[in-house]
């Protein structure tokens, strides 16, 4: 399969502050592929390092057959990209229609034509209805879709998303989500960070996970978790418990945790690692008939919290 990106080595620091430290990773071509870590994990850091908007500060990066570092490269590597960004920073008083027409302008298109593409974007991102709707009049939602229509402009080899559900409602969201399949389906080659365990299984054919500047994990989602954690994990609140006055609580974990594969406590939460929950579940409600019991399917977050020791939002 052709490779639509390939780092090795990369770095990128600020200061002393190593923000990205020596990391490889393969993106091919027609994949989404995800970044995922909490803040401070060099992910972002990565993703501005793609679209160009930070140099490389170390190491190779060979975007779409282009080598970035150096800088030389810059501006075919950037006619091959679309970039939907975090932060809104479209025209607020112009028309949603206007803003994509004004972007068409940029990349080279002409009146009529940047008009036929806008069209077409807005069919795609099924916000026709709204053409003429000035873009602070829009939901959160709606701003993102048009986002989305304005990094497809230049018809991109390579879509960049920086957390682009961040903030949404989950009807949007889900929206969003089926935009970015439709993409997947035209072959595009997409980019994503996000902080959302369930839109990274969702999306992503293969993500890397990072922390500290490194990437501590690759593959695909559910290799992951099937590799660093069981099938399912019980989640027992253990301050419940305590306040209902439950007595043997420490030997009660103690049993519990030999039923495990794998065991963490974190604060007032036993999480149990396990194969057959309901026998698990079963002998807590036993042992400890006051706590919170949850049986749930293990995530991307159970991986990040067994690499690293805690969770992706702190």
């Amino acid at each position: 399969m052709d490779v639509a990106i390939k780092a090795t080595g990369l770095r990128k620091s600020y200061g002393d502050f190593v923000a990205v430290d020596g990391v490889d990773f393969e993106i091919p071509k027609g994949v989404c592929f995800g970044f995922l870590g909490p803040n401070g994990a060099g992910k972002t850091t990565t993703m501005r390092m793609i679209y160009r908007a930070s140099p490389v500060g170390g190491g190779s990066l060979v975007i779409l057959g282009e080598e970035a570092a150096g800088g030389r490269n810059d501006r075919k590597i950037k006619q091959k990209i679309g970039v939907v960004p975090q932060e809104d920073n479209l025209d607020q008083e112009l028309s949603v229609r206007e803003n994509l027409e004004v972007f068409a302008r940029f990349y080279g298109l002409d009146r009529k034509q940047a008009k036929a593409r806008a069209v077409e974007l807005l069919d795609f991102v099924r916000l026709s209805e709204r053409a003429d709707s000035k873009v602070l009049e829009l939901s959160g939602g709606m701003k993102r879709r048009v986002l989305i229509a304005r990094g497809l402009v230049g018809a991109p080899e390579l879509v960049v998303l920086d957390e682009p559900t961040t903030g949404l409602d989950p009807q949007a969201r889900i929206n969003l989500w089926d935009r970015m399949r439709d993409l997947k389906r035209k072959e595009a080659t997409l980019v994503l960070t996000t902080h959302y365990m369930d839109e990274a299984e969702q999306l992503c054919d293969s993500l890397v996970i990072m922390d500290k500047g490194k990437i501590v994990a690759k593959g695909r989602p559910r290799d992951l978790i099937r590799e660093h954690v069981s099938s399912h994990v019980v989640e027992i609140d253990m301050a419940t418990s305590a306040r209902n006055g439950s007595d043997g609580v420490e030997k009660a974990t103690s049993e519990l945790a030999r039923l495990a594969k794998r065991h963490e406590q974190h604060q007032d939460r036993l999480l149990l690692y396990v194969d057959n929950g309901e026998e698990v579940v079963t002998r807590a409600a036993q042992l400890l008939p006051d706590a919170e019991t949850l049986l749930r399917r293990s995530t991307l977050e159970d991986v990040f919290l067994r690499i690293t020791g805690r969770g992706l939002e702190e």
